[in-house]
């Protein structure tokens, strides 16, 4: 995809501090860090969303992802490792090829999460959406 920026990533258009790269998968340092040493993990193909990409491709992908949080973990002494993911605009995804953040995190980093969670009206709300999802689940 020539205006994907990942893409050009990829084929070398845009400069990247690489961190790992096969012949399947790429995983270089984010620009813009939430946490210095932040780092992006993406197919070399083209796949919009976590739900396009081939099962064999995402194993791929999810191995570089834990050697990768492993590395942070060794190398920068991160204390944790965040793994974040968005699909689609609506889920916060800002360019439409699947990546997946790699974000080392340190007692006193200063980041936080602003996740407000809810609650379910109740059992049946709950039970209620769940076998929706189960009726959609597919092979």
């Amino acid at each position: 995809m020539k205006d994907c920026v990942f893409c050009r990533i990829v084929a070398g258009e845009i400069p990247s501090v690489r961190l790992h790269e096969d012949n399947d998968v790429l995983a270089f340092l984010d620009i813009a860090p939430i946490v210095k040493g932040h780092a992006l993990v993406i197919p070399k193909a083209h796949h919009p969303l976590l739900t396009d990409v081939p099962v064999e491709t995402l194993h791929r992908v999810m191995e570089v992802v834990q050697r990768l949080a492993a590395a942070q973990r060794r190398g920068l002494k991160a204390d944790g490792i965040n793994i974040h993911q968005c699909n689609g605009a609506a889920a916060g995804q800002v360019v439409p090829h699947l990546h997946f953040h790699v974000i080392p995190r340190f007692v006193n980093d200063g980041h936080h999460w602003n996740w407000r969670a809810t609650r379910y009206a109740d059992d049946a709300e709950m039970r209620s959406l769940a076998d929706r999802i189960c009726r959609a689940w597919s092979p």
